[in-house]
C-alpha cells in the first residue's frame, strides 16, 4: 500500500519495468501471454508468474500532483499489461475531462459509475446519461467491455471483518497449492462457505418445514409447487425448494411436465413400521 504521493510515480514506473520485462520473457521462451508461460513453465523448472493487480483509489490526486507521467504510466498498462498478468483499476470521486482524460477513458472499456450531481459528469464517466438519476446506497450503472448496452446493478456493502475472512481464505488456498503435497492427500480444492451462519439459516428454515409438506403431499396424494405455496404460505422460491427436498428424500417423484402434479410416493418400509407402532402405542393408551 503506498500512500506517499511522492512514491506513486515510481510505483507506476516500476509496475511499467515489470510488464517490459515480462515481454522479454515470453519472447525469449516464445509463447504470446501469461496463460501460455504458467502451462510450460514446470517443464522448463521456473517459477510460474503471479498476477498483479493495480488500485488507484483516487486518481484526481495523482493528475493533480504529475499529470503527464500518471496518463502515460496508466495508458500503457491498460493497453499491454493485460497478457502479462498485470490488471489496473482506477476510481476517482472528481469525475472532470482533467482527471478522467479522454486518452485514459479510450483504454477502459469496462467502467462503472455511482449516482453522481448532474450529467455531465455522467457522460465523462459512461458517455451517456443516466447515472444522475441513481439512488445511491450501491445502485450503479456498469458499462461492459463486450456490449454496448448499459446494465443496472445493485452493489453490495463489504465490512472489514468479511475483507479479512476472504483474504485469509485465499492465503489458505496459496499455501496449499505452494506446499505441493500429493494428490491422494490433498483432494480437490473445494469452496468452503464465507458465511456459514446465513446458510445456516436457510438450511433451518428449510428443515423447518420439511415436516410439514411431507404431511401435506401425503395428506393430498399429489404434490406440486402451487400447492406448497397455497398451504404453507411460502414463495415460489422456497416451495420450489422445498419440491427438490422432497424429491432427494424420496417422497415424490420425478416432475412429469410444467402442468402435472408429481407423484406421491410409499414411505419405506422401515418408516411405515415406526408409523404402525406409533399408532399401536397410541391406541394402547387410549385402552389404559
Amino acid at each position: 500500500v503506498v500512500v506517499d504521493i511522492d512514491r506513486v510515480v515510481g510505483t507506476l514506473k516500476w509496475v511499467t519495468r515489470e510488464m517490459d520485462r515480462r515481454y522479454d520473457v515470453f519472447a525469449r521462451v516464445g509463447v504470446r501471454n501469461i496463460e501460455g508461460y504458467n502451462a510450460s513453465a514446470p517443464g522448463r523448472g521456473e517459477l510460474p508468474f503471479p498476477y498483479l493487480v493495480v488500485f488507484i483509489d483516487e486518481l484526481a490526486d495523482l493528475m493533480m500532483v504529475a499529470p503527464d507521467d500518471v496518463e502515460r504510466s496508466v495508458c500503457r498498462i491498460a493497453q499491454m499489461a493485460r497478457a502479462t498478468g498485470i490488471h489496473l483499476v482506477i476510481a476517482t470521486q472528481r469525475p472532470s475531462v482533467d482527471v478522467v482524460t479522454g486518452l485514459i477513458k479510450a483504454n477502459f472499456p469496462a467502467r462503472i459509475s455511482f449516482a453522481v450531481s448532474t450529467q455531465i459528469d455522467s457522460r465523462v464517466i459512461l458517455d451517456a446519461p443516466g447515472a444522475e438519476q441513481l439512488l445511491g446506497r450501491g445502485d450503479m450503472l456498469f458499462m461492459p467491455p463486450d456490449a454496448s448496452k448499459l446494465a443496472r446493478l445493485q452493489g453490495c456493502w463489504v465490512s472489514d471483518p468479511e475483507i479479512e475472512r476472504l483474504v485469509s481464505y485465499w492465503k489458505g488456498q496459496a499455501l496449499q497449492q505452494a506446499a505441493a503435497l500429493p494428490p491422494a492427500s490433498a483432494g480437490p480444492l473445494v469452496q468452503q462457505p464465507l458465511w456459514q451462519e446465513v446458510e445456516d439459516e436457510e438450511r433451518d428454515e428449510g428443515d423447518a418445514l420439511l415436516g410439514e409438506a411431507i404431511e401435506l403431499v401425503r395428506a393430498q396424494n399429489r404434490a406440486s409447487v402451487s400447492l406448497l405455496q397455497r398451504k404453507l404460505r411460502v414463495g415460489y422460491a422456497r416451495a420450489a425448494r422445498l419440491m427438490d427436498l422432497l424429491e432427494e428424500r424420496g417422497v415424490v417423484g420425478p416432475a412429469e411436465g410444467p402442468t402435472h402434479s408429481r407423484e406421491v410416493l410409499p414411505p419405506p418400509a422401515d418408516e411405515h413400521e415406526e408409523e404402525v407402532e406409533a399408532e399401536e402405542f397410541e391406541y394402547e393408551e387410549d385402552e389404559a
